[in-house]
């Protein structure tokens, strides 16, 4: 049997795009690129029995991720996202709903996954809570005891003040970016600056590890109450869709590596600046191809 040491939970998807339909979902796209990076990534989620479905599951297994934890609908069709690019170059979204990802069921095979020692950590975003039924699976997911990696993933209406609040006070690691931070700590008070935004989040919910990605500004992470900081890369944007994602992942997978904090920002801070350049959240590349970013030119 397959030792899984990260576990992504929530939703797989297409994004619809004027031009094309690529996989995606914040979940999804983390697994991909961890298990790029050596991981071993069990994908919780469901599709629905369609040709989007199936098409996922190909792809997924294209990829060498792992579909023993992907569920089928009878019901709901597979999840899909209407996206375009502002002109900020900014990723905007409409989200169907409901779909099958709504509707991820506890079960036993997810019972043995959780209770399983090889687990180190397990990675979730906040549509999960959109849904009575996944909001359900992931509380029974919540109740393990690995490191919990929250991405803050906001998109209207899919989210409340209540619900945001439950998940960061589960969790060990929260991610979110610039203007995701500056929402949610406006309803604390107010702050000059993102450290205090930062400091803020991270005293009332007790969150060892905050990062805060700033698309071409770099990142910011607060960990074990120290600051670190990373420039933007310069690199040519194709799109911004799970840049994001991939920074989690590349954060995650060095730490595992036995990366220092500073080095495992830089090294997050390429993979999503190496995504951004290329089109999807989930891109072929070769790994020489972050570690030639590491070394490329910084934003001024």
């Amino acid at each position: 049997m397959t030792k899984y040491n990260i576990v992504s939970v929530g939703e797989v998807l297409w994004d619809i795009l004027p031009e094309q339909e690529l996989p995606g979902g914040a979940p999804m796209n983390a697994a991909y690129h961890l298990q790029k990076l050596q991981q071993q990534v069990a994908m919780v989620s469901k599709v629905g029995r369609d040709d989007h479905g199936g098409r996922l599951l190909q792809l997924m297994q294209r990829m060498q991720l792992s579909t023993s934890f992907i569920q089928v609908d009878e019901t709901y069709s597979t999840g899909k996202v209407n996206a375009w690019m502002n002109e900020n170059n900014d990723m905007q979204y409409e989200i169907l709903y409901p779909v099958a990802w709504d509707h991820i069921s506890w079960n036993r095979e997810l019972e043995d996954l959780f209770r399983s020692g090889d687990l180190q950590y397990m990675i979730f975003g906040s549509l999960m809570v959109r849904h009575d039924i996944t909001r359900r699976t992931l509380e029974r997911a919540l109740q393990s005891d690995v490191q919990k990696v929250l991405d803050i993933n906001l998109r209207a209406p899919f989210y409340s003040h209540e619900t945001l609040e439950w998940l960061m006070n589960s969790c060990d690691l929260l991610k979110l970016n610039g203007a995701e931070l500056e929402l949610i700590s406006s309803w604390y008070g107010s702050f000059a600056s993102h450290e205090e935004r930062i400091q803020e989040l991270s005293l009332r919910f007790n969150i060892p590890t905050v990062l805060v990605t700033l698309g071409g500004d770099g990142c910011i992470g607060y960990i074990n109450g120290q600051f670190h900081y990373r420039q933007g890369i310069a690199v040519k944007v194709a799109d911004t869709i799970g840049s994001g994602d991939a920074f989690l992942a590349g954060f995650l997978a060095s730490r595992i590596n036995g990366g220092t904090a500073e080095y495992s920002l830089t090294f997050a801070n390429a993979l999503g600046a190496l995504v951004a350049s290329k089109p999807g959240g989930c891109p072929e590349y070769d790994i020489t191809e972050i570690t030639a970013l590491v070394k490329a030119p910084l934003h001024c």
